[in-house]
């Protein structure tokens, strides 16, 4: 193995779960290139902890609801490889950038509806699609879901149903990836402390206790949970797995 790093871009790498995948993949050292859509300064100080532990980083603005920007954005990881990685390629992308709608389907809206497709479905169908060229051979692909497309929970039927959607993309990313050697795996984490949603599992005490209850392992889970699995389907230690669910949940629903 050459000891130039390997590459990993993060989609929403400047907050919550994406930061902390972000942090855990540098610490096993990949460089990597985050994006963010409006936390700019968020997204440098990422970018700067990531440089600290002795990788190189890069941060660049994408908005995934928008797939008519792809082809541009990816001609500026074209050049960003070039002039601040020396590299031609990257090796793996995780598509984690998302939003969480709250609400009850009888009340759930289009416009609701049709935000989550172009965010969670169609953005991580065309940010792979879209990557191809600039996809090392060998490399991965991780996509997120949501422990919500195995149960149940009141008030996330569309942004599950999107989740289901990509869930099954990613087998066939995996089938069809597989001659160039490229594994997709998908990371579903449970109900998570953060911002996500409105922060709803962080600080609605009534939700979380009862998630608790229904967890194996008595709690909710934390940023700190969710990283380092992404960060290890990034790695050599993971070369055999494919096509692979895993649910990182303490056990959620058992």
């Amino acid at each position: 193995m050459s000891d130039k790093s390997k590459i990993a871009l993060v989609t929403g790498g400047s907050r919550g779960l994406g930061k902390n995948m972000a942090l855990s993949i540098a610490k096993k050292g990949l460089d990597v290139i985050l994006t963010y859509n409006s936390k700019k300064e968020e997204a440098e100080e990422v970018v700067n902890q990531i440089e600290k532990l002795g990788q190189k980083a890069f941060a660049l603005q994408l908005n995934v609801a928008n797939s008519s920007t792809f082809d541009a954005f990816y001609s500026e990881i074209k050049t960003a490889l070039k002039d601040k990685f020396q590299a031609e390629k990257f090796d793996f992308l995780v598509n984690n950038a998302g939003i969480g709608i709250h609400v009850p389907f009888a009340e759930t809206t289009e416009e609701q509806f049709d935000t989550l497709v172009n965010i969670q479905l169609k953005g991580t169908f065309f940010m792979a699609q879209k990557a191809l060229p600039l996809l090392a051979d060998g490399g991965g692909i991780v996509n997120i879901s949501t422990g919500l497309a195995r149960f149940s929970l009141p008030g996330y039927s569309a942004y599950a149903t999107m989740k289901g959607g990509v869930e099954t993309l990613t087998k066939y990313q995996a089938k069809e990836l597989g001659s160039r050697g490229i594994r997709v795996n998908v990371v579903a984490p449970g109900a998570i402390e953060t911002d996500f949603g409105g922060g709803v599992v962080r600080d609605n005490n009534d939700l979380n206790a009862h998630i608790a209850s229904t967890t194996a392992l008595g709690r909710v889970g934390l940023p700190d949970d969710i990283g380092g699995v992404v960060a290890f389907l990034c790695t050599e230690d993971a070369r055999w797995v494919n096509a692979q669910r895993i649910e990182v949940s303490g056990g959620t629903l058992l």
